[in-house]
């Protein structure tokens, strides 16, 4: 990852929590504890950020009321071609004309680049996803009530008489903060309480998740595994992992490193 992105994820994390670690900032980027400490003098010195004993603080304290969930800037570009390998098979499971809900997130909005040439009936709590598909497809666009989450770009609405009640659908895919035997894991509260209200309209449900999430933990349930359908995660899965999806009787699917190849030499390819 080029210094500049890695920057540009270190200054959104900050504002989402008073402290962050260098570990957590090397887990987002993917880079070394010691390139994160040699980024965090840079900013110190450029006034961007304060230096703290083994991470950053904000320059300026977070606002109060903000989701648990990770900001959507900090995330998009965190593990990009896993996401879109997952988010192509993902939109493979689809027939032309049916009726989905895909829940805001950085792997789910990855879907939108493969449902162009799609006619879907798709309604998404995610601004990100709404905004993209209405300006370059032709699927027809439902949203939710409710308030504006900038940060995490969501509709969330604490409200049981939305437009959700009315939509059914035949998939719902969703990302996760985590996967574990316990079931699909989310941080937020007020995420959980929408993405229930969404899951009791639809069939089938589909977590797209990269490989790393099945390490991760969070606080809150979402859902047992026994609710989900299909995983979609990249080859970078471990067996044990592998193993415990398939024990519960959920079909895994795993989006190879080849795919990932592909789409990366396609971007290439329209970015001449």
């Amino acid at each position: 990852m080029h210094e500049r992105e890695r920057h540009r994820i270190i200054l959104s994390a900050i504002q989402e929590k008073p402290v962050i670690t260098v570990q957590d900032i090397a887990e987002l980027t993917e880079a070394s504890e010691a390139t994160i400490r040699r980024d965090i003098a840079s900013l110190h010195v450029q006034g961007k950020l304060r230096r703290v004993r083994g991470g950053a603080e904000a320059m300026h304290p977070p606002q109060i009321g903000q989701l648990a969930a990770r900001s959507f800037r900090v995330s998009e570009s965190v593990n990009i071609d896993k996401k879109r390998a997952i988010a192509r098979r993902a939109v493979e499971l689809c027939d032309e004309g049916d009726s989905v809900i895909i829940n805001g997130g950085t792997t789910t909005f990855q879907m939108v680049h493969f449902m162009s040439a799609r006619r879907l009936q798709v309604m998404t709590n995610s601004f990100a996803i709404a905004e993209h598909l209405v300006k370059h497809s032709k699927n027809t666009v439902t949203i939710p009530g409710g308030a504006i989450y900038r940060e995490q770009s969501l509709i969330l609405s604490p409200f049981d008489n939305d437009a959700i009640r009315n939509f059914y659908a035949r998939r719902m895919f969703i990302g996760a903060q985590g996967v574990g035997p316990l079931g699909v894991m989310e941080a937020d509260a007020l995420v959980i309480q929408s993405e229930q209200k969404l899951m009791h309209q639809a069939e089938e449900l589909i977590v797209m998740v990269d490989s790393s999430k099945f390490s991760r933990r969070s606080s809150l349930i979402l859902c047992p595994l026994d609710r989900v359908t299909t995983v979609i995660t990249d080859d970078g899965v471990t067996d044990d992992a592998a193993r415990m999806i398939e024990d519960a009787g959920v079909k895994l699917i795993i989006a190879g490193a080849a795919a990932a190849a592909d789409i990366a030499k396609e971007d290439s390819s329209s970015a001449t």
